[in-house]
């Protein structure tokens, strides 16, 4: 039975209270759920300590404004609902604070909703210090939201919410019931941490609205949060609605933007965006109408396109509320852009995007850009938007609006608050004001669970000597610790049975010692959850696997694999994949994705099958296997199928990859059996180059959507043909750069 740990005495102190407010100590669901039967205005529930394994935990009822219902941890941090459990909120004036939701997933569509049903929805109620750390479904193509916000008034603040890798909003304010809309939600002091790429539409961290609801106000204010690393896909933030206020946060790392997707009458205002060099980190993307931009600051952007540190779209004419509505009156204003890749004007103009912007204006910015490429690009007119105030700091502008903004000299100096400003007196009131402040780490999230680290997987454990054979290793792989590496001793590892790869783990070969690994097993390793796989100076034959079809050194199980795999293999030899006609080095199979797969300084011969399978993703939505593919000073001799096969299918614009880098490589006799040595499909970002081709099929580049940059240049082709370039969309000729290739001989 639960206990009643305090009463309010009755008597004098009784008009204090709307009721006798009582404690209740809970340490089962049983005792969890008579209490909160009863529960009324200013009583507390508190959860005992310890593991809540499937707990569909719910709370209602009529607080008040100075009588609250809480339901709270005995101890912050240290109450985890775990298994398929999950929290819903009605009624009025609850909190719920202190809880984890970690190693499970919600048996529903939300780990937290803020409705108990349709008909409960929950106003003036708060979740603040909790945690939700991983709690994905286990097939990353599942959808779910980890926090839905319905009804109005209601607070979601100083929370953790790190690691999804399933489809789904983070974070998503719902406008489908008339009592959710202009919903005066506040959504603040949250550590947003790292969402790893999600290789398809569905990743963004927050989302406000959905087209469908788009033309209603959300009234939602976003203040004092911190992304860090959610780069789940094009849109971190996705904004839907209209007058809406997003200010006062910070983005670190985040591949993306935030996006004015739907929606109009937005502000957004004294943001900062640092993306220290990482790839593809944008900034601020501007579509629909009454859009007010101002004092944001943008440095270290990487990003191109719609994913530029500032972003202004082309519109639809008379656009449907689900695609492009023309940017009329946004008003961008003392925004700094400095040390960044490209600022995009008129982006995604095509036959469709054909309405440029209008009766809009550009006031008193600073722009610095970071590349010897155009960082100011026009991709459309621009004669709606009035250029006044502004200045360039250094970078180049395209040529139809080169006058508006005229290069100005200047020192950039870092004021205290960390951030770059114009030394020049002149410029005092261009640009992101003085007195705009960073928010902190420490300022957000919860203080007793701890924020994830830079630290790279690999060779972050212990390093433990393997001699002898082939049990030797399975008996210490059976007991790694996350980044262990195992040393390798010289000799031949026999396996009997496949290596499930469950954490990064290394197999390191001694300098100058040759290790052989020989299977007997369809496969040698298996990635599972969790794991990555680096293979450095070892030799794997495959003589002795079986005649099976579909063999692979490397493979993903059955499973779907909700977290991002990586795989590494320098300096390795692959060697007799020809036992059947179809052995592959390394398969990923269905909703699997690596997010990185490196090949440097190998060998392969005698291969039956493919290099990288990197193609399972078939059903056209915009998934695809890789994200990044590097390889580079390897050498391919004998192999039937393709090097590499990397797809990615379909229309969808909201991710990055795939990106594939292929230098100082030798082909010779390759993709015999496949028409094609290497085989990209749908890869947004490709460099071939440096390579020498020999007997060899050609290679074949498909363009889908998007702006694919892709280069084949200073290639040699032997006895090789020209590369098999198409496009399935874009109407002109194939946007492939071809520059310094011999082909038998004769440079083109």
């Amino acid at each position: 039975m639960f206990g009643r740990l305090a009463i309010i005495a009755a008597g004098a102190l009784a008009w204090v209270t709307p009721a006798q407010a009582e404690d209740f100590f809970v340490s089962t669901q049983a005792e969890y759920a008579d209490a909160a039967r009863g529960v009324e205005a200013g009583d507390t529930i508190i959860l005992a300590n310890g593991e809540w394994h499937d707990f569909e935990m719910v709370i209602t009822g009529a607080g008040q404004q100075d009588a609250l219902i809480t339901v709270t941890a005995e101890t912050p941090g240290q109450v985890i609902l775990t298994g398929q459990s999950n929290l819903r909120i009605g009624g009025q004036y609850v909190v719920v604070s202190g809880l984890v939701f970690r190693d499970g997933y919600s048996p529903t569509g939300e780990v937290i909703s803020f409705r108990r049903d349709s008909d409960d929805l929950a106003s003036n109620a708060r979740v603040t210090q909790t945690v939700i750390d991983g709690f994905s479904k286990p097939d990353r193509n599942e959808t779910d939201y980890w926090v839905a916000m319905f009804g109005s008034d209601n607070r979601f603040d100083h929370n953790h919410l790190v690691g999804k890798t399933n489809r789904g909003v983070t974070l998503a304010v719902r406008l489908n019931t008339e009592e959710s809309r202009g919903n005066n939600h506040h959504i603040d002091h949250n550590y947003f941490g790292p969402r790893p790429v999600l290789g398809s539409n569905g990743g963004e961290t927050l989302r406000i609205g959905t087209s469908h609801y788009s033309m209603f106000d959300s009234n939602t204010l976003v203040e004092n949060n911190v992304f860090d690393r959610t780069s789940g896909e094009v849109e971190i933030i996705s904004i839907k609605s209209g007058a809406n206020i997003v200010r006062g946060n910070l983005f670190l790392r985040s591949q993306g933007a935030l996006t004015l997707r739907h929606g109009d009458g937005n502000l957004i205002e004294r943001n900062v965006f640092l993306g220290h060099g990482v790839d593809h980190t944008g900034g601020i993307r501007i579509i629909n109408r009454n859009q007010t931009v101002r004092e944001n600051y943008m440095e270290g952007l990487r990003g191109a396109g719609f994913a530029s540190a500032l972003t202004v779209m082309n519109g639809v004419p008379n656009s449907p509320v689900n695609r492009y509505v023309v940017v009329d009156n946004a008003l961008i204003e003392n925004n700094t852009v400095v040390d960044s890749f490209r600022i995009t004007l008129g982006a995604g103009a095509d036959e469709e995007r054909s309405a440029n912007p209008v009766n809009s204006s550009m006031t008193g910015n600073l722009f610095a850009g970071s590349h010897r490429d155009t960082f100011i690009e026009v991709d459309a007119d621009m004669s709606g938007i009035v250029f006044t105030g502004n200045a360039l700091v250094s970078g180049r502008v395209h040529s139809a609006i080169a006058d508006e903004l005229p290069v100005i000299e200047t020192e950039m100096v870092r004021r205290e608050n960390g951030l770059l400003y114009p030394a020049s007196p002149e410029l005092e009131n261009v640009g992101a004001p003085r007195d705009l402040q960073v928010i902190s780490l420490s300022d957000v999230g919860v203080e007793w669970y701890s924020k994830p680290g830079q630290d790279g997987m690999f060779g972050a454990g212990q390093e433990i000597a393997v001699h002898g054979s082939g049990e030797a290793l399975i008996s210490a792989l059976s007991q790694a610790g996350n980044g262990d590496t195992f040393r390798l001793a010289p000799g031949d590892y026999h396996f009997d049975r496949t290596l499930p790869i469950d954490r990064p783990v290394t197999l390191l070969a001694s300098d100058g010692e040759e290790v052989v690994l020989r299977f007997t097993r369809p496969s040698l390793f298996e990635l599972r959850e969790g794991g990555a796989l680096r293979l450095d100076g070892v030799i794997i034959d495959g003589s002795l696997a079986p005649d099976n079809v579909g063999n692979a050194v490397i493979r993903t199980g059955s499973a779907p694999i909700r977290g991002n795999l990586q795989i590494e293999l320098e300096n390795v030899e692959v060697r007799n994949l020809t036992v059947n006609r179809d052995f592959d080095v390394i398969y990923l199979g269905p909703s699997t994705l690596a997010e990185r797969l490196l090949i440097r300084g190998s060998q392969f011969s005698g291969i039956s099958g493919t290099v990288v399978s990197a193609a399972s993703e078939h059903d056209d939505q915009g998934r695809y296997n890789v994200d990044y593919m590097t390889i580079e000073n390897s050498a391919f001799a004998n192999v039937v199928g393709p090097v590499a096969e990397v797809y990615r299918g379909g229309r969808d614009e909201s991710t990055f990859g795939p990106h594939v880098l292929i230098t100082n490589s030798q082909f010779s006799n390759v993709g015999s059996g496949a028409d094609a040595s290497i085989v990209l499909h749908g890869v947004q970002d490709t460099l071939i180059a440096e390579n020498q081709f020999a007997a060899s099929a050609p290679i074949s580049v498909v363009h889908t959507v998007g702006v694919p940059q892709s280069a084949i240049w200073n290639n040699e082709f032997a006895e090789t043909p020209r590369p098999s370039l198409a496009e399935l969309v874009f109407p002109g000729q194939p946007r492939v750069s071809l520059v310094d290739n011999s082909f038998d001989g004769v440079v083109e």
